[in-house]
């Protein structure tokens, strides 16, 4: 039996709070059209599809026609606001110096553009984060599993020993299209409910658990 070596993690509801940067380039983008703006509530649905997916659930419903443009508008302003209020959730740090301590190789697969990836992950988590792998030419999004497979190559890693961690019914999706282990986070952008009711191995109701469920799992 071989054992897990890599934890691959989300990163938007995983690692990091982003939703209030994500809502305000959203609101910033409605706004230049003078198109109704939406509360943090709103877009915590819209995210996990990547950025695309993201802007046109925003759009009025006779608008998604302007998606491509008004995705430009979107990307400009996050570029340059993508780190205003986005933070590490409570304990992300500790438990990224304590998976890296314990040997584990990590890995960053997100649906957003991989130049905010690797900005985000080298900005919040410095050398804890082994690769970053984001949206880009080439790469289905997530679920599909070009991602995590993409990470596992820069790892070294296989199925049997790397394991998913996210928050999401994407990433529950991801990790059964990767043939990984997953782990639920339960502070992200979806509920405990919907993640174990999809398939999730096991939940955790903090970082500080993370370690613990690998080891298990």
């Amino acid at each position: 039996m071989q054992v897990i070596d890599t934890i691959i993690f989300d990163l938007d509801g995983t690692l990091l709070n982003t939703l209030e940067d994500l809502t305000d380039s959203v609101n910033y983008m409605l706004a230049q059209y003078g198109f109704p703006t939406h509360t943090v509530e709103e877009v915590r649905m819209y995210v996990g599809n990547g950025v695309r997916l993201l802007v046109e659930r925003a759009l009025p419903a006779d608008k998604k026609q302007m998606t491509d443009e008004c995705l430009k508008v979107f990307s400009a302003h996050y570029d340059k606001n993508k780190a205003n209020k986005t933070r590490p959730y409570d304990g992300i740090n500790e438990m990224l110096a304590q998976v890296r301590s314990a040997g584990y190789k990590t890995a960053i697969v997100s649906n957003k553009y991989e130049k905010a990836v690797k900005a985000l992950a080298a900005e919040e988590f410095g050398g804890m984060i082994d690769a970053a792998v984001g949206e880009r030419e080439g790469m289905r999004p997530k679920p599909a599993p070009d991602g995590v497979y993409e990470a596992m190559r820069l790892l070294g890693a296989t199925r049997q020993t790397a394991v998913y961690v996210g928050d999401s019914d994407v990433d529950v999706m991801t990790a059964k299209n990767a043939g990984l282990k997953m782990i639920g986070v339960e502070w992200g952008f979806r509920d405990k409910e919907l993640l174990k009711s999809l398939g999730a191995d096991v939940t955790v109701s903090s970082p500080s658990r993370i370690l613990q469920a690998v080891k298990s799992i």
